[in-house]
C-alpha cells in the first residue's frame, strides 16, 4: 500500500465516527475488516459513502450472484485490479460459474465478439461480459452491445448492472491507485 494502513481497529475521536466504523464491522462480519477498509477509513466521511454505496450494490440488488460477480470480476481484470479480482473470483465460482468459464472472464486479453471462446456461457452471461468490457474500456457503450443486454434484462437489472459496473471502476481505481493488498506494484 502506498499509504500506511489505519491500526486494526482504528482509533475514533467522535460518536460519528463510532458509528461509521460500527457499520463497515457489521457489514463484514463475521470476517475481519479488509486491506480496502483500513485504506479508505483514513477518511471516515469517504468510508460512511462508500460502505453505503457498495453495501447496497452488493447486497440489495436483485440480481444473481453470477450476473453480479460476472460484471465485478470483468472489471477487475480489465483495470488490473489483482486485489479485487481475488476477492470476487471465488464468489463467482460459487455462484456457479464453470472454472472454464471463470479462466475466460480472467483473461484480459479476450474478445467476447468471438461466439466460440465464450459458448459454454448462457445469453446473459455473455451480454454482461460485452456491457461490462464496453463501459470499462471505452465508456460509451455501442448500440449493439446495450440491445443485447436489454433482450436479456429488464430496466431495472439495467440499472443495476450498469451501476455495479460503475462502481467497481471506481473500486478498481482506488484499489491499483494506492495498490491496496499489495498487488499492483
Amino acid at each position: 500500500m502506498r499509504l500506511p494502513y489505519v491500526q486494526n481497529p482504528p482509533p475514533t475521536k467522535t460518536e460519528d465516527e463510532s458509528r461509521i466504523l460500527a457499520s463497515v464491522q457489521a457489514r463484514r462480519a463475521p470476517n475481519p475488516l479488509l486491506p480496502l477498509d483500513l485504506a479508505l477509513l483514513h477518511s471516515y466521511p469517504v468510508t460512511e459513502g462508500w460502505n453505503s454505496f457498495i453495501g447496497a450494490i452488493r447486497t440489495r440488488t436483485s440480481l444473481s450472484a453470477v450476473v453480479r460477480e460476472l460484471a465485478i470480476c470483468r472489471v477487475a481484470v480489465v483495470n488490473g485490479a489483482l486485489f479485487e479480482w481475488e476477492q470476487h473470483a471465488p464468489l463467482l465460482q460459487q455462484g456457479g460459474l464453470s472454472e472454464e468459464a471463470l479462466k475466460i472472464v480472467g483473461d484480459a486479453q479476450a474478445d467476447f465478439k468471438d461466439e466460440s471462446s465464450i459458448s459454454n456461457m448462457s445469453a446473459e452471461q455473455r451480454a454482461v461480459l460485452r456491457y461490462a468490457d464496453a463501459m470499462t474500456k471505452t465508456v460509451a457503450v455501442p448500440d449493439e452491445v446495450f440491445e443485447e443486454l436489454r433482450a436479456c434484462f429488464d430496466e431495472k437489472e439495467i440499472v443495476e448492472i450498469t451501476a455495479t459496473v460503475a462502481a467497481y471502476n471506481c473500486v478498481s481505481r482506488f484499489l491499483v491507485a494506492l495498490d491496496v493488498g499489495e498487488k499492483n506494484h
